[in-house]
């Protein structure tokens, strides 16, 4: 008998919305700038296009939604075709979720007004502690997201009602002087085209929306792409309003192209939103007021970037972490620390964009590289799902998701002809992916399968059979993980002669399913071995077993609630191997535990790595329904 509980399907539109903003709203900090720099008043042309586009998009997403309820996106839309296309669609996400972070702590402390000396030290030392907060599995970054994602949109709406009279003056400074040749005008659009950058979150929230998951995804992408689609356009009209930027009418890319950016170029450049919040308040509240109002909106938007950048963070573990799962990355990265966090996984996603950085902080530059990474893995989904034939997907669907992919699929090769850089970065970052892909499969072929494993596998001798229970048996729940704790585990329910259950608790958080599909049994290689060691010592010893599988957000009040539902009378579970700081800032699942848990249920601590020596069966029946004493290396106690 196997105990599950599914994913809590508790996303609704409106609690997505705002986490889909912060990332895909997120990308107009620096995109607004960045059409200015190359295309002058000619980029309120170029933002109406990437209108068009992520209009488009969205719409594809809608049925990228519909057809991967249980979480979608890049890897998963092109495993179903092709393994190593979904690999290499994976790596673009990941270069994408790469350049998220180094861009988004560089414009965050231009935000906060950094100078340019201070930049590197401090964002290294943003990115490390990034790092150890989801070490340690700090839960408030989530709900610090949605937070600053609300503030953020307040804020713009603001701006806009203050920025009205620069809009005007910008309708009337629009010119298409910096379209260049058809050829130019192309090559400088896939230039702006990171205002789509952010979509693919949607498709990884699936997994947790509310059914209908089709109906809850459009209610999530729509409102949020008419507030970023309609203040892109309007904050764009009024940044060529500026009294700053009214008289440029070449780009200043070009103007500049040899010689240093003057200080108003390269304020609208890095931050644009920055800029227009500080002419508009000041123009409409005055000095002391109006720069008041600018300084809280720049800490607001560094705020947002820092968000975005832990959202990447978190997001390039996930993608790692299902790669590995599926044995195309090194098993290392499936590795989870105490907080439930894949530790190896993190630490990649951290030293990666670190690596960048160090080689160039210019956010011209980084957007270059960025571009290559979000449209490579928007491109792969949507060609992706066109080309699935087992979708159900209408004619005209597909026929609809084939022109944008085709689209999508012409900007990509010019962004790979045209920016050198960003192809080089590319280039490297799939052909490593690639090449231990390959090893990977190499060292798999040659290694020796694990001895203790049943030759069936530990799902199967988890769903060997079903316990038979008495119901005046004694009840032990374990819940702890290791060799060790299930022999004692065993041991002590063969002696009682109790019946032994067993709950592993896959953790979750928003950012840490793995995209395409639900936590479930069958795909936990470690919950199998964890749940199976205990089963087939359970089965060697003649004790009824019943495994549990629960996926929640909250370890202590699963393990809680199955002690006390299942009537158990002995709970044991693992001393924590935590650090006092870490205790501190998380809380301690044993000691939550402990203070949860009924006054008739024995409570047994044990390290995990104690070896456990088996002890005869004591003679008095008496004693034979009551809890054992431990071994001298376990504690005994009541809650």
């Amino acid at each position: 008998m196997l105990l599950t509980e599914d994913r809590p399907r508790s996303l609704r539109w409106f609690h997505a919305g705002p986490l889909l903003y912060g990332d895909w709203g997120t990308s107009r900090l620096y995109v607004l700038g960045l059409a200015f720099f190359f295309t002058a008043h000619a980029s309120v042309v170029f933002l109406a296009a990437i209108a068009v586009l992520m209009v488009a998009v969205a719409w594809a997403y809608t049925l990228i939604c519909r057809c991967f309820p249980d979480g979608g996106g890049v890897y998963t839309a092109a495993r179903q075709l092709n393994h190593t296309w979904a690999v290499v669609g994976a790596t673009l996400l990941i270069g994408g979720y790469i350049m998220t972070v180094a861009i988004s702590v560089v414009e965050a402390y231009h935000y906060f007004g950094i100078g340019s000396e201070w930049i590197f030290p401090l964002s290294v030392a943003t990115i490390a502690l990034i790092g150890v907060l989801n070490w340690l599995g700090a839960r408030s970054a989530g709900r610090f997201a949605l937070v600053i994602a609300f503030v953020a949109l307040a804020v713009s709406l603001l701006i806009a009602l203050l920025a009205i009279p620069f809009f005007f003056k910008g309708v009337r400074s629009i010119e298409f002087v910096g379209l260049g040749t058809p050829q130019e005008a192309w090559v400088h659009f896939t230039r702006v085209c990171l205002a789509l950058a952010g979509i693919e979150a949607v498709a990884n929230m699936t997994g947790l929306m509310r059914k209908p998951v089709a109906r809850t995804a459009r209610r999530t992408i729509w409102p949020v792409l008419l507030e970023v689609v309609a203040l892109n356009l309007f904050f764009g009209i009024a940044i060529t309003g500026l009294p700053t930027m009214i008289d440029i009418h070449q780009a200043p890319v070009v103007t500049y192209a040899d010689s240093p950016l003057p200080p108003e170029v390269l304020a609208v450049r890095d931050t644009a939103m920055n800029v227009l919040a500080q002419e508009s308040a000041v123009n409409a509240l005055g000095h002391r007021y109006g720069g008041i109002f600018a300084a809280s909106a720049a800490i607001i938007f560094g705020l947002l970037l820092l968000s975005a950048a832990n959202t990447a963070v978190m997001a390039t573990v996930s993608v790692l972490y299902s790669m590995a799962q599926d044995r195309e990355m090194p098993r290392p990265l499936t590795r989870l620390n105490y907080s439930g966090v894949p530790w190896v996984g993190l630490i990649t996603a951290c030293v990666a964009p670190l690596a960048v950085l160090t080689i160039t902080r210019d956010v011209a530059v980084l957007a270059e590289l960025y571009v290559i990474g979000v449209f490579g893995a928007v491109t792969t989904s949507v060609m992706a799902l066109a080309m699935n034939r087992a979708l159900e997907i209408a004619r005209r669907e597909r026929i609809g998701l084939w022109i944008l992919g085709v689209i999508l699929t012409l900007i990509s090769l010019t962004i790979v002809f045209t920016a050198p850089n960003a192809t080089l970065f590319g280039g490297v970052l799939v052909c490593s992916t690639l090449a231990v892909r390959q090893s990977v499969r190499w060292f798999r072929r040659g290694a020796p399968p694990p001895l203790d494993q049943p030759q069936a596998g530990w799902l199967s001798e988890i769903q060997s059979r079903p316990a038979v229970i008495n119901p005046d048996q004694p009840r032990i729940m374990l819940a702890s993980r290791g060799r060790y704790q299930s022999e004692f585990a065993v041991d002590l329910a063969r002696r009682r002669k109790a019946a032994l259950f067993a709950i592993y608790v896959r953790t979750l958080r928003l950012i840490d399913f793995a995209p395409g599909t639900a936590p479930r049994l069958e795909a936990d290689p470690d919950a199998q071995q964890a749940l199976g060691t205990t089963a087939l010592l359970a089965r060697q010893a003649g004790v009824p077993f019943v495994p549990i599988y629960v996926v929640s957000t909250e370890i202590a009040d699963e393990i809680l609630d199955y002690t006390v539902t299942y009537g158990c009378d002995t709970l044991i579970v693992g001393k924590s191997r935590r650090s006092l700081f870490a205790r501190r800032v998380e809380g301690d699942v044993v000691t939550r535990v402990a203070a949860g848990l009924p006054d008739d249920v024995a409570l047994i601590t044990r390290a995990a790595d104690t070896p456990h020596v088996p002890r005869p069966i004591p003679q008095s029946s008496p004693s034979e329904t009551r809890p054992q004493a431990p071994a001298d290396d376990d504690h005994l106690g009541h809650a």
